[in-house]
């Protein structure tokens, strides 16, 4: 039983439920185990007196650590102590009833037995183990808790083991037991204290009370009971209880009590329940002190000193100074003293801990509880003691008095008052709302008494609102009702009439007494003061003392200003009270704003609105009593008359600003928001500008704090709209004029009379001063931000007549603004405008209609707009109607410029939805719009608006084609058939109805190609037709939005409109082939999709509509005469053949270098039968006028209404589409006529363009020196004005033509056709290479004019590249058949050029041509092709003569010169390419990375590598080409290469397949192992157009590539000097993963493949280790040398070393060594090389050939070059580049070796 019972004590929890369930489970019942204990107890007793006699050694074997062993013994002590303790308790707990003993039954027996037992054993163990004391002096907490458990066991249990011998032993043991430091012990040690103190009162006479117990005790207090307040403090009065009186002096024992206690608190780091048991404490100890004291004393001793003296030291010295944090310089050495507890030894505290303890900030709890802690003891004192209540009271109003009087002279003033002011508002929490009314007599009204003169003459916020918080919680009255005599009984009204009395002399006065820190909290106090009772008269007197009217002025040194501020802050601080409901005293009247309404607040407001102009007080009392500074608020304290008058005085000062502006549009604004004639400035004297900027800020400051006090006004006054309109409009105004600077430049630019309106603006500007600009523009700025700021519901709050009138006023001021700003430039003229007009659309447009309804506002005619199309009102739909009237564009193109850039704008930002369909976003397409939704949306509908931009085309800040024909085709893509409204069809039929109302000049046949281009487009005069084949273009073929279905309406349409009645509609007429042009491809495409969806009849029906109208139209073309046949009847036979052509379109496709001709559509033998008609006819009659010299008649006759030119262009598109669509059925008179005039139409192109060429050479190079540039420049246009359009085009079809031809041929179709094949063997061999050779004629006359004009410069060479762009389509056909060329046609072209003799040659034009300003891409792909390829390629890089002239001179007289020469000029790349190439590396870096420089520097190095590549391996022109790269050319274009490559900084160390690359790095990669493999770089020079980024990364990559397979020792000197470590390792990274492994394989193929062994020589491979073994042996020596390549081959260092050496000495082979690694290390070219001429070196070696002194070898590293200079004097020879290094870095001209001058 004993091991079970000693195991429920065990410390581990799990050891010790075991035990308790297994006795549970034995012994079920309560009373079971009790019994079992009973019977048990003595085997109990002897086990735990066993285990308290052991030791740690005994306890286990000696294997055990001590450290384990004592925590064993320290377990096993402590739980038996608990046992014995529990043991004791329960067993001497039972009580026993009292029997005879005869009916004693079994169990009191066994009870009484057990009893008796314990006793014993108890006696025995307390005796044996000599009191436990040896246990209270253990180390370990738990043995010492376990002691205390067990001797308090005892002393309730068997206090007769107490006696006289153990009690010296025992009493300071116990009673001494404050030395405890473990919290943990704490609980039973007080228990053991209290229990044994109680029981043994003379236990106290046995010790040393002042050594072993108080000191003890005050050190147990001062260190706050070390952790254990909330067991130690409440258990203080159960210790003062049980102290006997004659143990300690009393009165010296209880303020050492209080002193220690109150040193132990920890006011820093304590917890508010710590805090809070402290308190209690310290008020419990208090109390019974004070009021228990008697019974200490000794008989007749009287100790009625003593209380007094605790509330002195203890209550006020102590407490209530803590709580004031007050220390006097009288009394703080007095204090810190009290501090000063005594340690354990009896010395004092540390003065150090003392003063940190008096300058310590107090948490808030703590501060609370001890005020609480003070509220407690004098309520409790006000019950009891009254005088020693006053005691207290007289001592507080001192220390009250005496802060009030230090005043901010104390540390901590504003804490004390702090304090004080919190210790009132507890006093009204714990004392007055009890019914105590001490705190009022005692406390408040003394001290307010005493203090309130000083606190009149003080300036301290902190003292007014300690009145404040005294006036809150007691009342103004009864605070205040005092007069030098008792109040009680006075009655209400007198007390009231003395307060009104001392309220206007005193309180008034002083709470205005000029503004000072403590201002606001005066009125504070004021306003506290004020009493619903006499509200009325409070208000009314101060507003006649703080007004004063009959003094008022406008003076800013009258204390009346200062009085209105004051009443401005009182004000806002009333308006903040009755917001929050938190007026006090106010709940009745002062709850009311109208209650506080007065007629003097009128007078003084609308004074001040009409008087005051800059004072910021006047501002604020203004926005104070007019309120509305947040939404929230509408509060006013101003009649609704006297808030009009403000509000107009507003509206004044805020126009006259706008009336001096410098803006016409901001004049004009001054009328609009005038114009209701309230006020008129025409009888106002102007006042100066800087009163005038004065007035309108003093405006906005008011206006910004009361805006929304405008909702108060009546919501049909005008006057809300004006001033919400004049902050937009001051806003816009100080916006644009911050752009008059910015702008001043570009305005110049682009108005006639620009230099007018900067000179006018400039004098604006200059005519203030530039502070007070600033300062406007400072105005405008928070105008712009204040009005941001203004809520959405505010704007949506006001009413429809003041929304609509605001948004009239600022709409026609938008629109003036557009029309009339002349000082800037249009874009930024829109750009502003615009920005305005979507800003104001944010705040007062809520809706749809709203919307539209300020759209039309702002689009509505007027003097300049609209100029080609209005809208027009019919029967509630808005159409359009066409401005047949002429239009003065010398007066209207600026303004209407910028209105229509500000539209484009406005339709960018909004959408063509809202503004041009007039449908919202949600109803653009709706399933079944009704007739109400479509009438709605079609009265909104501005279909007028788009065609009216699209006619405009062209302004000075934009083009409809790159801005709102976008936008027009994505809404079109979203507008379906079941659309509420198609407005985009709308569109296209008013543009078709003013072209044929103006009538359209333009030719289709004048134009390139059959389906019109954008460039075309461009030159189309007529604005209707511009804009309606734009328009259909973009639809039908750009964007393919509209498809067959349109294209049959439209063409339907346009039919009905081609004849009027039975007469041809001649503008029809004309239009009719531009719009054929766009739609016949998808008006013929195939109708099985439609057919499955619509009436198969009706399909049909269309396509036969449109074949018959083909075919009627061919046989009207062959119903006239014939072309140039001088009849009748020409102009329609033009206009006619016209329409027949645009039915047979042809198309250009492919890319660079590989166009091709398609046919657009199929057709049926009657077509093909009229067409083939038509052409012979045409042959026919063009054969005979050419022959009988009839053409320039008829070009001469009436009826020429076209000429030669235009005959030859109908001519050559009739050709051309004979040619696609009936070659078939051509007999040889055809082909020889399609033969000779093709060839015949080029040719014509070629010679205007070799005449061009000639005039500008001419012009360039026979123009004197000092003529002028611009001179040579004007020459240079008109030469390329010869350029003719009807020329080019009429070329461009016969290269058309000449395609089909090819086309023909490549597809071997001659062979199944007789006509063909004759045509094939005999002119069509001849005349193929004759055109082939014109086209190149044509190439090179075109480069060659821009390489001479080059010479002038970029802006003449730009001058003869811009003449080409126009005709971009038919340059790409020209450059695909100079690609394609053979060579013997190359050759051809190439000398044909050299006998030309201009000042320029072949080469010059290409490299003028590639290198151009204005590019064309395919003719700069087709420059690179022929540069880089034969015959060209040879001659494309070097100067000419530079490698032959070139030899080393071997005059030693110059010897110096000559090695100079032989070096530098060894190489001379020509002039185009060098400065290219050469570019400064920090040019190269800022250009943008798809610039046209940095792409000419690709493709100038494309060139290099590539001429490079082509040159052989051994070669000298190599080694020197090498040696050039090497000395001369920048590597940074590698850096630049890498700008291409975007790659993961710090990625060397992740595996190739874990790295997710980029597209960009993904290209380079692939591309740079493509070229690597193949040493080819084509295929992404070809690719490289349209130039983009992607596009360009893989010619970088592919360059990259081209460099470390050529260039390798390069490459490794750039990577070794890279600085970066991170971009080094991406660079490295980089190229192993990709580069280096299709590098290493092909190096280590060329060496086993190129380098042969003999008998001296032998080399080996090993692929998987990439080295290679050289084994040289000569006779008896030899040596084996293995090369290792790096994995990230070429950019790391090939390592070289010897493996096996014989006959050699260690210096040779060291030299050998060295040798060898020199050579690969230093080899621009394949390793295989290297080898082989170090193999060389080897064998000069043995036959006896001297190495160079300077670099001890033979063959020189880099140029494999022999020592050929010798020395006069030592005969010694040198390398000529080694003697040269050696010359320019010694600085002298002398041998190496024997220093004499060469």
């Amino acid at each position: 039983m004993g091991p079970w019972w000693f195991s429920q004590f065990d410390p581990n929890p799990e050891v010790s439920q075991a035990a308790r369930r297994s006795l549970e489970a034995a012994f079920p019942a309560a009373e079971r185990r009790l019994d079992a204990l009973m019977l048990c107890v003595n085997e109990i007793f002897l086990y735990l007196d066993e285990n308290l006699k052991l030791t740690p050694q005994a306890m286990s074997d000696k294997a055990t650590p001590i450290d384990e062993l004592e925590d064993m013994h320290h377990r096993v002590i402590s739980s038996s102590l608990l046992a014995v303790a529990t043991l004791v308790d329960i067993l001497l707990g039972v009580k026993l009833e009292s029997h005879d003993d005869e009916n004693v039954n079994p169990e009191q027996k066994l009870v009484s037995k057990a009893r008796r037992a314990t006793i014993f054993s108890a006696e025995n163990m307390f005796s044996v183990h000599k009191y436990f004391l040896e246990f209270l002096k253990s180390k370990n907490p738990a043995i010492r808790s376990s002691s205390y458990s067990v001797l308090t066991s005892f002393i309730k249990h068997i206090p007769h083991a107490f006696n006289e011998g153990n009690m010296k032993m025992l009493s300071p043991a116990i009673l001494g037991a404050f030395q405890e430091k473990d919290a943990s012990c704490h609980s039973s040690m007080w228990d053991m204290i209290l229990l044994f103190s109680r029981k043994f009162s003379g236990g106290w006479s046995h010790c040393n009370v002042q050594k072993v117990v108080l000191n003890r005790l005050w050190h147990f207090l001062r260190n706050g009971c070390y952790g254990s307040q909330k067991i130690s403090y409440p258990a203080m009065i159960l210790f003062l209880e049980s102290i006997p009186p004659e143990a300690v002096v009393w009165e010296q024992f209880i303020f050492d009590f209080f002193h220690n206690l109150w040193a132990g608190r920890n006011q820093l780091h304590s917890s508010a329940a710590d805090t809070l048991a402290l308190f209690n404490a310290v008020k419990e100890c208090f109390l019974w002190e004070l009021y228990d004291a008697s019974r200490y004393s000794a008989a007749g001793d009287r100790l009625n000193h003593l209380p007094v003296k605790l509330v002195n030291e203890i209550l006020v010295g102590l407490l209530w100074h803590d709580y004031l944090s007050l220390v006097s310089l009288k009394t703080r050495d007095e204090k810190l003293e009290k501090c000063d507890g005594l340690a354990e030894d009896g010395s004092r505290l540390s003065h150090e801990r003392s003063q940190h303890m008096l300058n310590a900030c107090y948490p808030t709890t703590y501060v609370q509880e001890l005020g609480k802690c003070i509220i407690g003891i004098l309520s409790d004192m006000s019950l009891k003691e009254s005088d020693l209540l006053n005691l207290f009271c007289t001592s507080f109003q001192k220390d009250c008095l005496e802060v009030i009087q230090e005043g901010d002279r104390l540390l901590k003033f504003h804490e004390n008052l702090d304090r004080i002011v919190n210790f009132f508002r507890l006093l009204d929490q714990h004392a007055l709302q009890k019914g105590q009314t001490w705190p009022l007599h005692c406390l408040a009204r003394p001290l307010v008494t005493k203090s309130f003169p000083v606190m009149k003459s003080m300036d301290s916020p902190d003292v007014v609102s300690l009145l404040s918080v005294l006036v809150e919680i007691f009342g103004p009255v009864t605070i205040f009702s005092y007069g030098g005599q008792t109040t009680d009984e006075r009655d209400v009204e007198s007390k009231m009439k003395d307060f009104l009395q001392m309220f206007n002399d005193d309180f008034i006065p002083w709470c205005f007494h000029g503004y000072s820190h403590s201002s606001n909290s005066k009125l504070d106090l004021l306003i506290a003061l004020v009493q619903d009772e006499c509200f009325c008269e409070q208000w009314c007197s101060i507003l006649t003392y703080a007004t004063k009217l009959e003094d008022f002025s406008v003076s800013e040194s009258s204390d009346n200003f200062n009085h209105i501020e004051l009443l401005a802050i009182l004000i806002e601080k009333v308006r903040q009270r009755i917001s929050s409901k938190k007026l006090g005293h106010l709940q009745k009247n002062g709850s009311l704003p109208e209650n506080w309404r007065h007629n003097l607040l009128d007078s003084v407001a609308t004074f001040v609105a009409c008087h005051s102009v800059s004072e910021v007080g006047h501002a604020k009392f203004l926005r104070a009593v007019l309120g509305g500074a947040i939404e929230d608020d509408q509060i006013c304290f101003l009649s609704k008359e006297a808030q009009t008058i403000i509000f107009k005085g507003i509206l004044k000062n805020l126009s006259l600003i706008l009336s001096t502006s410098p803006f016409h549009w901001a004049k004009f604004s001054c009328s609009l928001l005038l114009s209701d004639g309230s006020m008129d400035f025409s009888h106002i004297q102007e006042p100066s500008s800087i009163i005038q900027f004065e007035r309108a800020r003093f405006a906005f400051e008011v206006l910004e704090g009361s805006i929304f006090c405008l909702k108060l006004l009546d919501e049909d006054c005008t006057l809300i709209s004006s001033i919400l309109a004049a902050l937009f409009i001051i806003d816009w105004e100080c916006s644009m004029t911050s752009h008059l600077g910015d702008d001043s430049s570009e305005s110049c630019k682009h108005d006639a009379d620009a230099k007018t309106s900067v000179s006018a603006s400039r004098d604006v500007v200059n005519n203030n001063s530039e502070e007070q600009a600033s300062a406007k523009l400072a105005l405008g700025s928070s105008m712009h931000a204040f009005r941001r700021k203004i809520s959405t519901s505010f704007w949506r709050s006001l009413s429809s007549s003041i929304t609509s009138r605001l948004g009239n006023i600022l709409v026609q001021t938008i629109k003036c603004a557009v029309f009339e700003t002349t000082d800037l430039s249009v874009n930024s003229v829109s750009a502003l405008c615009s920005e305005w007009f979507l800003s104001m659309l944010e705040v007062i447009c809520h809706g749809h209609t709203e919307l539209q309804m300020l759209l039309d506002q702002m689009l509505s005619e007027s003097r300049s707009w609209p100029l080609w199309v209005a809208p027009l009102f019919h029967d509630g739909t808005r159409t359009a109607d066409m401005q047949v009237k002429t239009v003065d564009m010398s007066t209207n193109d600026l303004r209407h410029h910028q209105f229509i850039a500000f539209v484009d704008k406005i339709i960018s930002s909004l959408g063509v939805g809202k503004v041009i369909a007039g449908v919202p976003e949600m109803h653009i397409s709706t399933a079944s719009p009704t007739s109400e939704l479509v009438s709605c949306f079609s009265s909104c509908s501005r279909a007028w608006l788009a065609a009216e931009l699209l006619c405009t085309w062209n302004w000075k800040a934009g083009c409809a084609s790159d801005s709102f024909l976008p936008s027009l085709s994505k809404y079109a893509e979203s507008e379906t058939s079941s659309s509420v409204i198609n407005v985009v069809s709308s569109v296209v039929n008013i543009l078709l109805d003013g072209a044929l109302v103006h009538g359209a000049f333009s030719q289709w046949i004048s134009f390139n190609a059959w389906t019109v281009s954008d460039d075309d487009i461009e030159n189309i005069q007529d604005p209707f037709l511009r804009a309606l084949i734009s328009l259909l273009s973009t639809l039908f073929i750009k964007d393919k939005i509209w498809g067959k279905s349109e294209a049959d309406v439209f063409f339907e349409h346009v039919l009905g409109k081609l004849f009027i009645t039975t007469t041809v509609n001649r503008p029809c007429l004309r239009i009719l082939p531009f719009v054929l042009g766009v739609i016949i491809r998808p008006l013929l495409e195939s109708s099985e999709f439609n057919e499955a969806k619509k009436d198969v009849s009706l399909v049909t029906a269309r396509d036969d509509l449109v074949s018959k109208n083909i075919l009627s139209w061919l046989e009207t073309a062959l119903s006239f005469p014939s072309l140039g046949s001088g009849q009748t009847g020409q102009q329609d036979l033009e206009e006619w053949i016209q329409v027949v052509i645009s039915c047979y379109p042809l198309s250009v496709v492919g890319s660079i270098g590989k166009f091709k001709v398609e046919l657009l559509r199929d057709i049926g033998y009657p077509e093909r039968h009229l067409l083939l008609s038509l052409f012979r006819r045409q042959r026919c009659c063009y054969d005979a006028c050419t022959t009988s010299n009839q053409m320039s008649s008829a070009a001469s006759s009436n009826e020429g209404s076209f000429t030669l030119m235009l005959v030859q262009m109908i001519q050559a598109k009739l050709t051309a589409v004979s040619v696609g669509y009936c070659w078939q059925e051509f007999d040889e008179d055809d082909w020889n006529f399609v033969l000779d005039k093709s060839h015949k139409w080029i040719e014509s192109s070629v010679c205007l363009m070799e005449e061009i060429a000639e005039n500008i050479d001419d012009a360039v190079i026979n123009c004197p020196a000092t003529e002028d540039l611009e001179l040579i420049k004007r020459k240079l246009e008109i030469a390329v004005q010869a350029l003719d359009p009807l020329q080019m085009h009429i070329s461009h079809t016969a290269v058309i033509i000449l395609c089909l031809l090819f086309q023909l041929d490549e597809l071997h179709v001659a062979d199944n056709v007789e006509v063909l094949q004759s045509i094939r063997l005999g002119k069509w061999a001849y005349i193929k290479d004759r055109t082939v050779a014109s086209i190149l004629r044509l190439f090179f006359a075109a480069g060659v004019a821009e390489a001479i004009a080059s010479s002038c410069g970029g802006e003449a060479s730009s001058i003869v590249a811009s003449s080409r762009l126009a005709y971009s389509q038919f340059w790409g056909l020209v450059a695909s058949f100079v690609i394609n060329s053979p060579d013997h046609v190359k050759n051809a072209a190439v000398q044909s050029m050299e006998l030309w003799a201009l000042s320029k040659g072949s080469v010059s034009s290409l490299y003028a041509i590639l290198f151009s300003s204005r590019p064309i891409y395919s003719l700069q792909f087709a420059a690179y092709s022929l540069l880089s390829s034969e015959p060209i390629s040879h001659l494309s890089l070097v100067k000419e003569g530079c490698l032959d002239g070139n030899a080393i001179a071997n005059q030693e007289s110059d010897l110096s010169h000559s090695v100079e020469s032989s070096v530098e000029e060894s190489f001379c790349l020509r002039d185009e390419i060098a400065c290219v190439i050469q570019k400064p590396a920090a040019e190269l870096f800022e250009m943008d990375l798809v610039a046209q420089d940095r792409v000419n520097v690709f493709l100038a190095w494309a060139l290099l590598l590539s001429y490079l590549h082509s040159l052989p391996s051994s070669s000298t022109a190599r080694e020197r080409l090498i040696q050039y790269i090497q000395d001369s050319v920048s590597s940074t274009i590698i850096d630049c290469i890498f700008q291409h490559v975007p790659m993961k900084l710090g990625a060397s160390n992740v595996k190739k397949k874990d790295v997710e690359l980029a597209v960009e790095t993904s290209k380079a990669a692939n591309a740079a192992k493509h070229a690597i493999s193949t040493c080819s770089l084509f295929v992404y020079v070809e690719s490289l157009w349209p130039v983009g980024t992607e596009r360009m990364a893989s010619l970088s990559g592919a360059i990259y590539g081209m460099i470390i397979r050529l260039l390798p020792s390069y490459v490794r000197n750039w990577f070794t000097s890279l600085r970066d470590r991170s971009f080094s390792s991406a660079v490295e990274y980089f190229t192993k993963a990709w580069c280096s492994p299709p590098l290493l394989l092909d190096e280590l193929s060329q060496v086993k493949e190129t380098v042969t062994a003999d008998e001296n020589f032998s080399v080996s491979v090993n692929r998987t280790a990439y080295e290679i073994i050289a084994t040289y042996k000569k006779e008896e020596t030899g040596m084996d040398l293995v090369i290792c390549l790096p994995s990230c081959y070429p950019l790391r260092p090939v390592d070289v070393e010897c493996t096996r050496s014989l006959g050699i000495s260690e210096v040779k082979q060291r030299k050998w060594l060295l040798s060898l690694t020199a050579f690969v290390r230093n080899q621009n070219g394949a390793i295989a090389e290297a080898i082989r001429i170090w193999k060389s070196n080897f064998d000069k070696e043995f036959e006896g050939v001297e190495e160079c002194p300077i670099c001890y070898s033979i063959i020189h590293t880099t140029n494999h070059s022999l020592p050929r200079l010798a020395c006069k004097t030592c005969k010694h020879k040198f390398h000529s580049a080694c003697l040269y290094k050696w010359f320019s870095t010694s600085h002298k001209s002398t041998c190496p070796l024997c220093q004499t001058p060469f």
